[in-house]
């Protein structure tokens, strides 16, 4: 907007928010299939509810700026009536009062109509970051510009106010509609693989298919690149599911409170020896496939649990000792778990008093770790769930347990 204009008027709330919803699906079908299968769902919903939310402009008032400049104005209309020559134009001196007021948020929602508005919008122009409003006269006095001025004001927020009601509905809807058209393309992609997989001939693969990918700008503020993918080719992989998940940890939960109930018996044992109580335990469970000291991609873990050749489980028991040691038993987890081990678990057992400071710590710690990306929520008091990336993986997410069991000395 570079003259002075109707604000809120160029196009309608309801057109703006039809156009956001298919961009987000326009987006999320041409990305390519490869891509799209090798990057986190959570990761790329959060990439479009960035890249396609509105932010409604919040006026600085406090910040107003304003400016006056010497003009002639026309005031042929107040005297055309009693002149013969209708077409001669009379200009008189006057004054132009310039009032700036910067803002927060994208400059092109002046331009969107809410769906309430006024059949007699407010005028101005947005530049650099302000919007500007023009009073004009021959006698202006303070108390008329003023008055103009919060007139016009008092307008703008109106429409402002109206608009984010509208936009927040967008805004809240774009990450389960980014979702919903994400998972559906990714079982048509997979649903098409299985397909030619069946006839039992070699799949050819694209020449050229790229392995990374940069997101086109959307608006006209500066969009976020897409989350990194995995630049290996997809393949569906058999992975434990999360009622087993939980069943295994329940195995471990319900060794834990045996310990916490009848600590004595267990003040002197090492981790080395409490380690083994949980085998002994897992191996009723899963057939002696849980296994201590068992190497697995760089390093050894406390316990292991294998099926069918593969890591399906790994977890560390650690006796609490400050936010370090937990930091380097992350660090040992990560460098433990290969590319393809997505559950694990760490086990703390506390022998100090301050068993409530222990906790809020692990809680603050966790998050801190580099490769954390969110929480899952607390299943229980001293029972915390997060989403970890892989260490050498971006795009590769771990499901992290941390159970913790009070275990005085």
């Amino acid at each position: 907007m570079n003259e002075y204009n109707y604000l809120f008027s160029n196009i309608d709330w309801f057109s703006v928010d039809q156009r956001q919803r298919k961009l987000i699906t326009d987006e999320i079908a041409a990305l390519d299939g490869e891509r799209l299968l090798n990057t986190s769902i959570d990761d790329l919903c959060s990439y479009f509810e960035n890249n396609y939310r509105i932010d409604i402009s919040v006026l600085q008032r406090d910040e107003i700026i304003a400016d006056q400049q010497e003009i002639q104005i026309d005031v042929s209309g107040d005297y055309r009536r009693f002149i013969r020559d209708r077409n001669r134009s009379f200009f008189m001196p006057g004054t132009a009062i310039e009032v700036s007021i910067p803002f927060n948020g994208e400059p092109e929602a002046f331009k969107i109509q809410p769906s309430m508005f006024t059949l007699n919008p407010p005028c101005g122009k947005v530049e650099n970051g302000q919007l500007v409003l023009r009073i004009e006269g021959t006698e202006l006095t303070a108390e008329q510009v003023q008055s103009e001025i919060d007139r016009a004001l008092t307008h703008i927020e109106n429409c402002l106010t109206n608009l984010r009601t509208n936009v927040q509905d967008l805004n809240n809807s774009i990450a389960t509609i980014a979702r919903n058209a994400i998972e559906q393309r990714r079982q048509k992609l997979l649903a098409d693989r299985s397909l030619v997989s069946s006839l039992g001939f070699k799949m050819k693969e694209r020449e050229g298919s790229p392995r990374t990918y940069v997101a086109p700008e959307v608006r006209r503020k500066i969009s976020r690149a897409l989350p990194p993918a995995s630049t290996t080719a997809y393949k569906p992989e058999p992975t434990l599911s999360a009622s087993d998940y939980e069943h295994i940890l329940g195995v471990i939960e319900n060794m834990a409170r045996v310990m916490e109930l009848s600590p004595s018996a267990f003040a002197s044992m090492d981790e080395e020896t409490l380690r083994s109580h949980f085998l002994v335990q897992l191996n009723g469970h899963y057939e002696g496939q849980a296994t201590g000291e068992t190497f697995n991609y760089e390093g050894k873990t406390d316990i292991l649990i294998r099926s069918d050749g593969r890591n399906i489980f790994i977890a560390e028991c650690k006796y609490w000792g400050g936010a370090k040691k937990l930091l380097d038993t992350l660090d040992q987890l990560l460098g433990y778990s290969s590319w393809r081990d997505t559950k694990v678990a760490v086990i703390v057992f506390n022998r100090n008093k301050d068993f409530s400071k222990v906790l809020k710590t692990i809680e603050e710690t966790i998050r801190i770790h580099p490769n954390w990306k969110r929480d899952l929520g607390p299943q229980s008091e001293t029972n915390f769930r997060y989403i970890f990336s892989h260490r050498d993986d971006a795009s590769r997410e771990m499901t992290l347990k941390v159970l913790t069991f009070n275990v005085p000395s």
